[in-house]
């Protein structure tokens, strides 16, 4: 159980020892999901929990809370980060790529509106 209560704490963190953000940037889509069910998790303990709380407990925890948002808001901009820079970084290729082969780009336009054109009469 991460949500603790009272004397029972031992460490004085209510929901254990966050995840380290830079041992989890290779794979920020598994960090941010990760960061979010603990964040999930937190919040039905402490649901569950609330009638067993003292006033400092309480406030505590909502402290610790607010920290857990924090965290998980951070997870989310590093991957919305990592996300843009690799649309950028692709939409560069792609236009170098027009750019420098301009049949090949409308054959390839051509070739994948008459696929959607097809399944999508079928449909």
């Amino acid at each position: 159980m991460r949500i603790q209560s009272g004397a029972s704490e031992s460490n004085g963190n209510v929901f254990g020892s966050p995840a380290d953000s830079s041992s989890s940037r290779p794979n920020h889509r598994a960090g941010v999901s990760r960061e979010f069910h603990n964040l999930l998790a937190d919040f039905e303990q402490l649901i569950s929990q609330t009638t067993a709380m003292t006033a400092e407990d309480f406030a505590r925890v909502k402290a610790q809370l607010g920290d857990r948002i924090t965290q998980a808001k951070a997870s989310l901009d590093n991957v919305g980060g990592a996300i843009g820079e690799r649309a950028r970084r692709s939409a560069a290729v792609t236009n170098e790529y027009v750019h420098d082969e301009p049949w090949k780009a409308i054959g390839i336009g051509a070739a994948i509106g008459l696929l959607l054109g097809v399944v999508v009469a079928r449909r």
